[in-house]
């Protein structure tokens, strides 16, 4: 399958690769839970916290890193609801950051009917992470079916240097990789504390 990652002008040492629409629905699902639980308004999710979230449980340390932000969204979707900013082709996609982690360049593709986002997202993944100068790729899919054909594309990724994680809702099959819990990384960003649910 020939698609937007097969020649990038350049690799970043770091890449972020997350299902847009998973990450904005599971957003909302932890705003309506923890507004019941807490009793309290839950405002919506600070995409920039999320995104430094992910990279330190990926392994980004403090300094001057450059960490590529991929996106990978539906044909339909123009925002996300559970998030700000929201608009991807209008506030997300070409846009870039920088805070205490480095610089963080996004972008946002979306899904064509030639192929599942499933699919689209295993490709990305085992490309990043093939690449001699990526050192870590963080990758977040959608369901078990998503996560388990992400799982097999990076079975042939045979190298110690790199750092791969996958992100889920629940502690899944292993493979390799390492795995963290989404849902820490999406609390942080909705500014769900861990004192107020004790």
């Amino acid at each position: 399958m020939n698609n937007v990652f097969d020649n990038p002008a350049k690799w970043s040492e770091n890449v972020i690769i997350a299902d847009a629409d998973f990450i904005d629905k599971v957003a909302f699902d932890l705003t309506v839970n923890f507004e019941r639980m807490l009793m309290r308004r839950i405002p919506k999710a600070d995409l920039a916290r999320w995104i430094d979230c992910v990279a330190l449980d990926g392994g980004v340390r403090e300094g001057k890193n450059e960490v590529q932000v991929v996106l990978i969204h539906d044909k339909k979707t123009e925002r996300l609801d559970n998030f700000t900013p929201s608009g991807i082709k209008t506030e997300i996609n070409g846009m870039a950051f920088n805070d205490h982690l480095g610089e963080f360049s996004m972008s946002a593709y979306p899904v064509e009917e030639l192929v599942s986002k499933a699919d689209f997202i295993a490709e990305a993944a085992m490309i990043a992470s093939s690449q001699k100068e990526v050192k870590r790729v963080m990758v977040v899919p959608d369901d078990e079916e998503a996560y388990a054909k992400v799982r097999h594309a990076l079975r042939r990724i045979d190298d110690e240097g790199k750092r791969i994680t996958l992100f889920a809702m629940q502690p899944m099959e292993g493979g390799n990789f390492r795995q963290e819990i989404l849902g820490y990384s999406l609390m942080s960003a909705l500014g769900i504390k861990g004192e107020e649910i004790k």
